[in-house]
């Protein structure tokens, strides 16, 4: 049975970041542990920000990023070429790509991707929405982003189903992304090359 090494609030910090994706708890103690030593330069002001974003942070009724504001900060971008939507599993994917500057498309994010064994139909998904998006007009080109996983295939020919008829093209990345592999984790110079190499779906 592990103890206690400090007050309430400091273990429950712990156990708080300790959730975070790449912090384990020894890690966590760490983070914990430097912040507490530096409560006015980084503990009172992250406080002050993550406040401020659970106050503030919501989904965008347009595409599904999330934002201080609906539409989002991409959705409202004039120089936006938004006759390209690129779509998207997650938000994660969505900075990604854009860390990656590797087009000035809008997007469309999913929330994830079919699978049955996990309950997740067409209807847990924005595929509706996207339909509804190309059906609005002026959209040229869909480009479908998602994880290389069979989830992921599955979900793309989903959606080439649904546009079926529309006079959209649909492309998808280029296989230089490794199957099986989370667009989160890859290199900004790989996720350019795969957007330049796209191809016909």
């Amino acid at each position: 049975m592990s103890r206690s090494i400090a007050g309430p609030e400091i273990e429950r910090l712990i156990q708080l970041l300790a959730k975070l994706p790449g912090l384990g708890p020894r890690s966590a103690r760490r983070a914990a542990l430097h912040l507490v030593k530096r409560r006015e330069q980084i503990l009172a002001p992250l406080a002050v920000a993550m406040a401020d974003a659970a106050d503030r942070v919501v989904t965008c009724s347009c595409c599904g990023n999330i934002d201080t504001q609906d539409p989002c900060t991409i959705c409202c971008d004039a120089g936006r070429d938004r006759s390209t939507i690129v779509v998207v599993e997650d938000v994660s994917d969505l900075w990604a790509l854009e860390r990656a500057k590797a087009l000035n498309a809008a997007y469309h994010v999913l929330g994830g991707v079919l699978s049955p064994l996990e309950g997740i139909g067409p209807d847990e998904l924005t595929i509706g929405r996207l339909v509804e998006r190309v059906a609005e007009g002026g959209v040229k080109e869909i480009i479908i982003a998602v994880n290389a996983t069979v989830e992921g295939q599955t979900t793309a020919h989903y959606i080439m189903d649904q546009l079926e008829g529309s006079a959209v093209t649909v492309t998808r990345l280029a296989h230089g992304v490794p199957v099986g592999g989370e667009l989160d984790y890859l290199d900004e110079g790989t996720l350019s090359a795969a957007m330049r190499s796209r191809t016909a779906f």
